[in-house]
């Protein structure tokens, strides 16, 4: 049985590149482009992993991590970058 992976991120580009990748990869990908949409399936689906956006637009990826600690265990990966001319600063870290 596939695993499965929730990922939560406003930009659609990059959330829609993860979900191929790990759909590449033979997991079941449950994707939002925002934690309220996100929310429903964390209360209803199984899930092995998420990967976080930490800049969400309506409830910040830190905040999310939380309620989802509140009551499952599974892995999960804070996901960020911060734009700035000529730079581009990937933030990725796992909490468990």
């Amino acid at each position: 049985m596939a695993e499965k992976v929730l990922v939560v991120d406003d930009e659609r580009d990059i959330a829609d590149l993860l979900e191929v990748y790990l759909q590449n990869e033979n997991y079941t990908v449950y994707k939002f482009y925002s934690a309220r949409e996100a929310l429903d399936c964390i209360e209803n689906k199984e899930t092995d992993l998420a990967i976080l956006d930490i800049m969400l637009p309506d409830i910040n990826g830190f905040s999310l991590c939380q309620k989802i600690r509140e009551k499952y265990t599974y892995p999960i990966i804070m996901l960020t970058a911060k734009d700035e001319v000529r730079k581009c600063i990937p933030i990725l870290f796992l909490t468990r």
